[in-house]
């Protein structure tokens, strides 16, 4: 909960009162607290003592945590896809700006 909090604050803080001049900055500071979370993530792997052994169960979960997350998008997705763009195109065959290319 602490965290959606501080990511919140953070989203208004960048909408309402972040000056245009840092964004340069502030991205580059994004960038550098990635690359530090990711190695201290790979430290806090390797210092595992059966890191090696548990390798092929975490590569099958993370498979699963990938895998879930892409079926269920498009599963959501398409359809909604279908929907709307079919919505669209009627509505603009119905003003006579048909699918055609032309502009």
């Amino acid at each position: 909960m602490d965290i959606l909090l501080v990511m919140c604050a953070g989203v208004l803080l960048g909408a309402r009162w972040f000056p245009q001049k840092l964004y340069r900055f502030n991205a580059n500071l994004q960038l550098l607290c990635t690359v530090i979370l990711i190695f201290s993530m790979g430290v806090s792997l390797g210092a595992r003592p059966q890191f090696f052994e548990e390798l092929s169960t975490l590569g099958v979960q993370s498979l699963f945590f990938c895998l879930l997350p892409i079926a269920g998008s498009v599963a959501l997705v398409y359809p909604l896809t279908q929907r709307f763009l079919a919505a669209k195109q009627s509505i603009g065959e119905e003003d006579g700006h048909g699918s055609s290319g032309d502009c």
